[in-house]
């Protein structure tokens, strides 16, 4: 499938730079994939258009202040020359963590990246935390090794000075309010760079609202990382290898999926993150010849997904609107229908939606 088929035209003023003051005022596209048939609604009416037997999975991974800012110090084992001390005290280095390998050991995007060298240490903050490049990888990816120099962990320097990896097209610095916004109100686990967009329009009143009209929710854990927004270089799908991303299944959320499975309930995706970690694990089940749909426990999901997928598990999904030309435009293509999709896009841009991490989003059945 060529690239240029999952494309669209998108004015600039409706990509969303800050999100609305009240979660649940977004709006709502509701569309049937089966006749294509869509209706527009507030993210407030989420809950009166559940049937009420349905199981909504949640992705309760928490972003972390992923992009942090210092100096370059040198080579660790080779103390700089005159000529090149004055340029490393002054050399100003971008790291943006990208995965935990791990403990403390990230693969990371470094800026500026060429000159950064195996054993080049950077110092972060005021210097309370220092990153030791350690290894070189693919697409630009460096290996970092970060150490705390006082009594704090490497987590909580991350989360003291480091910022908010608001994704490019937010056009704008990151602000205190993206700390709380730009995160789920059910995150729990550390370890995403982006937020799982489609879960930032729950509210706890919303939640309850859905549980009284007799939904059931159950969580699980990916960390969104580079397979989420890595571009597509390729003219071609088949072209694009996803980067891995991490994820793990509690045996309480397979038991539940598991019996929803059994009993023909819907099994509604809150967000192409939760699908992407479903289908994987379905396929894992399936390797390993269980009598499950899907496996519990700890994975890595290289899964993509594209127009022709068959899917296993998810009957229903809720996403935000993505960007043109994306893996993720190309799993709801998958899920709804290419032509579907775009048809649902056009409206959704004609109509004024607002587009994707703080915009709106659409609920697909």
């Amino acid at each position: 499938m060529r690239l240029e088929e999952l494309d669209y035209d998108l004015p600039k003023g409706q990509v969303a730079q800050r999100p609305l003051e009240h979660r649940e005022a977004s709006r709502l596209f509701a569309m049937d994939r089966r006749s294509g048939a869509f209706k527009d609604h507030l993210f407030a009416d989420f809950p009166s258009l559940l049937r009420g037997d349905e199981l909504l999975v949640l992705n309760n991974t928490r972003v972390i202040r992923a992009r942090l800012f210092g100096r370059r110090m040198g080579i660790h084992s080779q103390p700089p020359s005159r000529a090149t001390r004055h340029e490393h005290l002054q050399g100003k280095v971008e790291i943006f963590l990208t995965r935990e390998i791990e403990e403390d050991t990230w693969e990371a995007l470094v800026r500026p990246g060429r000159k950064m060298h195996i054993g080049e240490r950077v110092l972060l903050g005021e210097g309370e935390l220092e990153a030791e490049v350690i290894g070189r990888g693919e697409l630009g990816l460096r290996t970092m090794r970060l150490t705390s120099r006082d009594s704090r962990s490497v987590l909580e320097h991350v989360e003291r000075i480091g910022h908010v990896p608001l994704p490019p097209y937010i056009d704008r610095a990151d602000e205190t309010s993206d700390r709380e916004r730009y995160q789920t109100v059910f995150a729990k686990h550390p370890g995403a760079i982006a937020a799982p967009t489609a879960g930032l329009h729950f509210t706890p009143e919303i939640l309850e609202k859905i549980r009284r009209r007799g939904a059931e929710i159950c969580e699980l854990t990916l960390h969104v990382g580079l397979g989420t927004f890595q571009p597509i270089h390729s003219e071609t799908l088949e072209g694009h290898v996803m980067h891995g991303e991490s994820y793990e299944i509690p045996e309480e959320t397979t038991e539940r999926i598991n019996a929803a499975y059994r009993a023909k309930r819907p099994i509604l995706a809150i967000g192409t993150t939760v699908v992407r970690a479903l289908e994987d694990a379905a396929h894992r089940a399936q390797s390993e010849n269980t009598k499950r749909l899907i496996s519990a426990g700890r994975a890595e999901a290289h899964l993509f997904i594209v127009p022709g997928f068959r899917f296993r598990v998810v009957d229903g999904l809720l996403t935000n609107f993505h960007l043109p030309r994306s893996t993720l435009l190309a799993l709801v293509c998958a899920f709804g229908g290419r032509e579907k999709i775009l048809t649902a896009y056009r409206h959704a841009v004609q109509a004024g939606y607002r587009f994707y991490s703080y915009g709106d989003c659409m609920l697909i059945r």
